[in-house]
């Protein structure tokens, strides 16, 4: 496997853990918890990233910046998800500032994916 089907394919697993994930946490905000905005967030984040990466994972081979943009949503949208369902199951945090990090992460990968526009070959 090559590097280039190597990060389609990890986009691609990306895409369905936070699809997976999303689809969890919503069916969570809906029927236990006690805040189920927290649930909530963390459907959000996850139904609306997953789609994302599935496409970036469709689209990788065609450029670097695709696949930056690949991880860093991936990585953005587990650290945040993952520190906000700890803190909806009152077991802590992931670390101190996760979920700001988390979003931080995703913002840029979103601005990734605005440049892969200029670097996008087909």
């Amino acid at each position: 496997m090559s590097d280039k089907s190597a990060a389609d394919s990890l986009a691609l697993l990306g895409a369905g853990i936070l699809g997976f994930a999303g689809v969890g946490a919503a069916a969570m905000s809906a029927h236990a918890g006690e805040d189920p905005r927290l649930a909530s967030a963390v459907a959000l984040v996850c139904l609306t990233h997953a789609p994302a990466l599935l496409a970036l994972g469709l689209l990788a081979r065609c450029g670097l910046v695709l696949r930056i943009a690949a991880l860093l949503l991936f990585v953005g949208a587990t650290l945040f998800s993952g520190d906000i369902a700890l803190r909806m199951f009152d077991h802590g945090r992931l670390f101190a500032m996760a979920a700001p990090a988390g979003g931080m992460t995703m913002m840029a990968g979103w601005i990734a994916v605005a440049i892969g526009a200029f670097t996008f070959r087909r």
